[in-house]
């Protein structure tokens, strides 16, 4: 029977083969529809759709997120709360750069990709990860709180102490952090630095109560 970190590893080789397979007809399509131009709103970050044909998916992790009843009410702490949402993003690069993300999901039991994007969040992620990942990012997990609108990379230490985040940039506008970092003089807080989940639990409350306030 296979561990929760086997099954993940499995079900990583799986979701990339998928994004692999998904990019290569996405490029052929964009291309042979739309080559020496880039059509408005393009997701990803090139300035020609020929450009594609240099780019790669590169590395791909799960997305986890908790439960907004859970942030509402904790029952433990934050890091604990955070489940599987059953759904990659894979990096996609270009001239070692990234450029965007594919979303990658399962349909009918078959991983497909679903959406590109996140031309921004690549940039903002990959940086982060590359500064706080080791070899092969294992310590680090992506959390989306879809309630709030903000992101986090969880960052695990080697000596068993409780993880920390680094809020990316949807976190730090959605949360007021960087208004809040100018008031503090915090550079942790301003430059998307590692921070303890209770530093950001109170803005991340408010912000959900008022998010699903408003959809009731």
């Amino acid at each position: 029977m296979q561990t929760p970190l086997q099954l993940q590893q499995t079900e990583g080789s799986d979701a990339s083969a998928a994004a692999t397979r998904g990019f290569a007809e996405f490029v052929q399509n964009q291309i042979q529809a739309h080559a020496g131009t880039l059509p408005e709103g393009f997701p990803l970050d090139v300035t020609d759709v020929q450009d594609l044909k240099d780019a790669r998916i590169a590395y791909g992790f799960p997305v986890y997120t908790v439960d907004p009843k859970d942030i509402l009410t904790p029952r433990s702490d934050f890091s604990s709360m955070a489940r599987p949402t059953g759904v990659w993003r894979f990096l996609i690069s270009r001239d070692s750069r990234p450029i965007g993300l594919a979303t990658v999901g399962k349909i009918n039991g078959t991983w497909q990709t679903t959406s590109y994007g996140g031309a921004g969040l690549s940039k903002d992620l990959d940086a982060l990860m590359q500064f706080h990942g080791n070899a092969n990012r294992s310590n680090l997990r992506f959390i989306r709180i879809f309630q709030a609108r903000s992101d986090f990379l969880e960052v695990a230490s080697g000596n068993g102490t409780t993880p920390r985040f680094a809020p990316l940039q949807s976190a730090r506008e959605a949360l007021l952090l960087q208004q809040r970092a100018s008031k503090t003089g915090s550079a942790a807080d301003a430059a998307g630095g590692l921070v303890d989940a209770s530093q950001f639990a109170e803005s991340l409350r408010a912000a959900v109560q008022a998010n699903l306030a408003n959809f009731r």
